[in-house]
């Protein structure tokens, strides 16, 4: 089996969020050579920030591909659950970061929020995952039940 195909076997929006995660943590990487200082540190800092997002973004998908069989009380529940545990282990994380004097918790934390930064590329993301796949989005159809555009038109220009 190709890359490729293994690649297309997982969920698409999950690897559209880590290919932006990971474009995301390389531009702060080169972004941080400049600074004067230990690179290792920074690099293992952000690292672990893009790291603890890959796998948050993960955790989302199976905790709501898990709610989505499940009653409305019970989904709730359930997504709310893998919510706090998201927060809590980020949380611990950057305590853990803080501890080591090592480890910046700033840059972890920069390297986790790549995570919200990705939400919003996701259209660019999903693009390129249509470039590389050598794929295009379908068009959009009217439901059986919706008048197309044209005959709305034509009801318009009959009405007045």
């Amino acid at each position: 089996m190709s890359i490729l195909e293994r690649l297309k076997a997982n969920n698409r929006t999950v690897l559209e969020m880590q290919l932006g995660i990971l474009g995301i943590g390389i531009l702060f990487q080169l972004g941080s050579l400049p600074w004067p200082g230990d690179r290792l540190a920074r690099a293992a800092s952000l690292f672990l920030g893009c790291a603890l997002a890959f796998a948050a973004v993960r955790h989302m998908f199976v905790t709501l591909d898990r709610a989505l069989d499940l009653d409305e009380k019970s989904a709730q529940k359930a997504i709310y659950q893998g919510y706090l545990f998201r927060y809590v282990t980020a949380i611990l994380v950057l305590i853990l970061v803080a501890l080591t004097k090592w480890l910046s918790p700033l840059l972890t934390f920069l390297g986790y929020m790549s995570l919200k930064a990705t939400a919003y590329l996701q259209p660019l993301t999903h693009k390129l995952c249509n470039a590389i796949f050598h794929e295009t989005d379908p068009e959009p159809e009217p439901e059986p039940s919706e008048p197309s555009q044209a005959e709305n038109s034509e009801e318009r220009t009959e009405s007045e």
